[in-house]
């Protein structure tokens, strides 16, 4: 299910197969943002919802914004989604969004599959 050496990406992933156990697939990715919003709590893991980041060019700030959809922990990203079957595009999203935040660990949920799907993500350097 996860790395037992990282619990806080174990403790992640078991709230994220207990709430695909609970919804399965099927809907809106926003309701899986929600379920996961209580069973955090539930479970006590600690996050923000739509976090945001300041994204640069050549050092310099750009008006765009890109919102986490979690960080738990304040230092693990978690994307969200819910299609049929995880793509590259997804994979390179999530790695943009890891260094645009500066964080060096994340996760890639799927909800949509049905079974759940992740990829976990560990930056050498940010």
């Amino acid at each position: 299910m996860g790395d037992e050496r990282d619990p806080q990406t174990y403790a992640i992933l078991g709230a994220c197969y207990a709430v695909h156990g609970a919804k399965g697939c099927g809907f809106h990715e926003l309701v899986y943002h929600e379920c996961l919003a209580i069973e955090f709590e539930f479970l006590g893991i600690p996050y923000v919802h739509e976090q945001p980041f300041s994204l640069e060019y050549r050092e310099r700030p750009l008006q765009a914004k890109y919102h986490g959809d979690f960080v738990c922990y304040e230092d693990v990203l978690l994307e969200l989604k819910a299609v049929d079957k995880l793509i590259d595009k997804h994979v390179a999203q999530t790695i943009n969004y890891l260094k645009a935040s500066r964080l060096r660990r994340g996760l890639l949920i799927n909800f949509g599959a049905p079974s759940l799907e992740f990829k976990r993500f560990v930056l050498k350097s940010v």
